[in-house]
């Protein structure tokens, strides 16, 4: 069974693309920020096969910030290196996708075609 740890703090977007993802076979771990996020991958390490993160909700400190996927991107490379992870955003924000795959990520993807999720995805566990 394949496990994506999905941290997003928008409700209804986690909770959409839990569902979306439930539907396509994959078991989901669901956080809403980057300190919640970063325990329950560390509770789930070796069952964790793909991390789909926020580009923009709270940080470690619980602040909402900027950029606060890539701190978790960070964080969670550092725990398993070999971990896929795709950065969420809302916006298709061309730079900030260089920086997220230069920083480890294995793609970048802009909300709103979950079935889109789902391929890449399968696509970058192949």
């Amino acid at each position: 069974m394949t496990t994506v740890l999905l941290v997003d703090d928008e409700k209804l977007i986690q909770r959409s693309l839990e569902k979306t993802l439930l539907r396509a076979g994959f078991d989901v771990l669901t956080a809403s920020d980057c300190k919640s996020g970063s325990e329950v991958f560390s509770q789930n390490k070796n069952e964790v096969n793909i991390a789909v993160l926020d580009l923009n909700m709270p940080g470690f400190d619980g602040t909402p910030k900027t950029g606060a996927g890539f701190d978790l991107l960070d964080d969670l490379k550092m725990k398993k290196a070999s971990l896929p992870v795709v950065i969420l955003t809302a916006y298709d924000e061309v730079n900030k996708a260089k920086d997220a795959v230069s920083r480890g990520a294995s793609a970048f993807f802009v909300k709103g075609r979950e079935q889109g999720l789902v391929e890449l995805i399968q696509k970058i566990l192949g």
